[in-house]
């Protein structure tokens, strides 16, 4: 143990000098060959040297405090969990993260320059018998968390972006990097050209508040040369689910708070949980931001809120039916593929529709599953053809067709005093929908039909198709259009809001929700085009497409108004 302890502190005191002899000036040339004149002025400009960094191995707080003393360091224990470097060795060495106890401190140092500056001391724990003794020998050796920082002066998403473009200009390369939400700041870390130096190979920029977006392009470009990596947290994504449907079921998120921590052993608690086996899963979902741990506990995101039942636009019926049905069909997707057949049905014995309404407390949770992606509904009341019917002379009618349990429907009669509502949909759905329009106080403008697709009510202004065609196959969508088609007079509006596959393959919402179509329901995502062929077959035409959020589109038809002969 002696031994450890001289030679984490030996780096140590030598990351010190470092910290005092250096510059942003004199630094930024060593890391970059080649950076002169302009480039490097207006560097030297937007960030500063503020520290060096080193990955330490105590064996409890005791040995750290020991260590800090004898390289005349202050800094206040315990350390805060440091969220990057613990991904980043979980990752590396193949381990859970809730396993490696990892803090950060920043004891200052003084430079020769007279800036304030600091040494980021990252330790991990390694008790006796732990089995982290290899991993700590191999950090040792590698030195992978040892980097020179920089902050950032002015946080602006076009500096951040010209400073990354600038840095691999002169051979860095993307590193890694995340946000912290601990301390509400986000990490870009580089790995150096060969050519450099200054004797480190990791740059970071550190750059205060929330910066995820520009973020986002940096990882994507690092997973980019690290497919390994690439592919272990993709085969993951599992796991994410489960953690997501298991922390709504057990309702943990509505014990939660959104401001103060709240003690695990409280927690689990409420939940009937065990306190160790909750506390590795909340360290988990901190990874996702769900929530963030602290000293007084765990507090909830913003993320996770939308987890608690009475949150508005609650998802927690969305993670319970992802984690619950639709997760154990995708269990047998490799069945669709191969034979055509539905999953949901192969795996259940009939399709998701008839196995919903066979079940009351199923059917209410996918209902409310479906108001889940209501974000997605904001815009559509203000849509032209729905303000039109609005404004006419008697009010106009808005037919929603299989319209589930009146979410849409309440957002439009709300947004348009004057319009009236028709909602067809199956017996137990109307119910339910009947019941959420009358608490909304909009019972009296609001008829209420029992029945299936051949049911279309005739005479409505506007009619509404939501989430309905890529439940279908293509023949029984043009079956579903021809009844609208039947039921609409020559002035009416046909909204069809679906997810649109783009046709240049860019990434959308869209794909994911074919998969799960495919695999769940029978039904498909469709481009552009492909709508606009059903519409044709059905007498009906294309006039115009709108975005909404989520990926979503709102298809604005009419009827094809008959050629001359």
């Amino acid at each position: 143990m002696i031994t450890t302890l001289s030679g984490d502190t030996s780096r140590l005191l030598a990351t010190v000098d470092f910290v005092k002899e250096q510059d942003t000036a004199a630094l930024l040339p060593l890391l970059f060959p080649g950076l002169d004149g302009p480039e490097l002025r207006a560097l030297v400009e937007r960030c500063r040297f503020s520290h060096s960094a080193l990955l330490v191995f105590p064996s409890d707080e005791a040995e750290l405090r020991a260590m800090l003393t004898d390289c005349g360091l202050l800094a206040s224990l315990p350390a805060q969990p440091s969220v990057v470097v613990r991904e980043r060795l979980a990752v590396r060495h193949r381990r859970p993260a809730a396993e490696l106890d990892v803090g950060i401190l920043r004891p200052a140092v003084a430079g020769a320059d007279g800036e304030h500056r600091t040494v980021e001391l990252f330790a991990l724990t390694v008790p006796p018998g732990s089995g982290l003794d290899a991993m700590a020998a191999h950090e040792r050796e590698r030195q992978h968390e040892a980097h020179v920082a920089f902050d950032v002066v002015a946080p602006d998403p076009l500096v951040l972006r010209g400073l990354c473009a600038t840095f691999a200009r002169y051979g860095a390369t993307p590193d890694g990097g995340g946000y912290n939400p601990h301390e509400n700041g986000t990490v870009f870390y580089f790995g150096t050209a060969a050519e450099a130096k200054a004797g480190y190979r990791r740059v970071e920029l550190y750059v205060p508040g929330d910066h995820r977006d520009v973020l986002a392009d940096h990882l994507d470009a690092h997973r980019a040369r690290q497919p390994a990596e690439t592919l272990l947290r993709l085969l993951t994504g599992a796991w994410t689910t489960q953690a997501l449907a298991v922390f709504a079921q057990l309702r943990v998120p509505d014990a939660m708070d959104d401001e103060r921590g709240v003690d695990v052993g409280e927690l689990a608690r409420e939940a009937g949980a065990r306190p160790e086996k909750l506390a590795t899963l909340l360290r988990y979902l901190a990874m996702l931001g769900a929530v963030e741990e602290g000293h007084d506990g765990f507090r909830l995101t913003e993320l996770g809120a939308l987890l608690r039942a009475d949150a508005q636009g609650s998802m927690r019926a969305l993670a319970l039916m992802y984690g619950g049905p639709f997760y154990r069909s995708f269990a047998e997707l490799g069945h669709t593929v191969r034979t055509g057949q539905v999953a949901f049905e192969h795996l259940f014995g009939e399709n998701h529709f008839d196995h919903f309404a066979r079940d009351p407390g199923l059917a209410e949770l996918f209902d409310q599953s479906m108001a889940a992606g209501a974000a997605m509904f904001d815009p559509v009341p203000t849509h032209p053809a729905l303000t039109a019917a609005a404004e006419a002379p008697a009010g106009g009618t808005v037919v929603d067709v299989a319209g589930g349990n009146g979410e849409l429907l309440g957002r439009v009669l709300a947004a348009h005093p004057r319009l009236h509502g028709v909602l067809l949909e199956r017996p137990h759905a109307v119910e339910a929908a009947r019941l959420r329009l009358e608490e909304a106080g909009h019972g009296t403008r609001c008829a209420f039909v029992a029945g299936d697709f051949a049911d279309v009510p005739a005479g409505g202004d506007v009619y509404v198709l939501s989430r309905v065609l890529h439940d279908w196959d293509d023949e029984r969508c043009r079956e579903i259009l021809r009844h609208c088609a039947r039921a609409m007079p020559d002035h009416a509006d046909l909204l069809v809001v679906e997810r649109v596959l783009p046709s240049d393959g860019s990434v959308s919402l869209a794909t994911a929700w074919d998969l799960h179509m495919m695999c769940n329901v029978g039904g498909r995502e469709r481009q552009a085009g492909h709508y606009g062929g059903l519409f044709a077959d059905a007498g009906l035409v294309l006039v115009d497409r709108t975005p909404l959020p989520l990926d979503g589109n709102v298809l604005h038809v009419r009827k094809a108004r008959p050629t001359s002969a």
